[in-house]
């Protein structure tokens, strides 16, 4: 493997993840000859999945032709962990004018050296949950509860056991979806012999 920290070596595509406090840089090569970078701009502006004010802009400086996007540790140290979705703006300097060239995805993950950090996956938090409640459920058979003219309603066990299978489908498709960037078997491959 390349030195990543070295700009020469820094990949073509966009990451479709990266950890809380990681150094991260990439390139775009394939819209230089569109977009010059003596005449135009170009930044990556992303949005947490949840909406907020939570904004990341990762501006794009000259490499050659080329366009170079980096964010430093002590910048991504801030970002906050989730499902973005990004664009990446073009500029013209002359006229001001922007247009998106693109979008997609990212996912920021958490940096397991924070001492709070919890790596499970959203699939697995709620599998948890869910299996927590369906075991409490046993001790528990009150659906609603009725105080001071408040209520309170509590999922059926069958619902509890719909969500709970929805999760267990996510939290394979995730482990399919690692396996298979690890270059690893998935299970779903078929082999003959002749």
């Amino acid at each position: 493997m390349a030195n990543l920290f070295n700009a020469d070596n820094a990949p073509t595509e966009e990451p479709e993840q990266f950890v809380i406090g990681d150094f991260i840089q990439w390139k775009r090569t394939d819209l230089s000859t569109d977009y010059p970078n003596t005449t135009h701009t170009m930044a990556y502006v992303a949005r947490i999945r949840a909406g907020g004010a939570n904004e990341i802009t990762i501006s794009g400086t000259n490499s050659d032709s080329d366009y170079l996007f980096t964010s430093n540790s002590a910048a991504t140290a801030n970002y906050v962990e989730g499902h973005y979705h990004w664009q990446l703006e073009v500029t013209e300097t002359s006229s001001g004018n922007r247009i998106v060239v693109t979008t997609g995805e990212w996912e920021i993950i958490p940096d397991l050296d924070v001492n709070n950090a919890d790596p499970r996956t959203h699939s697995e938090i709620m599998l948890d949950k869910i299996e927590t409640v369906l075991q409490g459920r046993a001790d528990a058979d009150v659906l609603s509860y009725s105080i001071n003219g408040r209520s309170l309603s509590k999922m059926s066990p069958d619902e509890l056991v719909q969500w709970r299978n929805y999760y267990k489908k996510e939290l394979a498709m995730h482990k399919r979806k690692e396996l298979i960037k690890r270059g690893k078997p998935t299970g779903a491959t078929i082999s003959v012999r002749f």
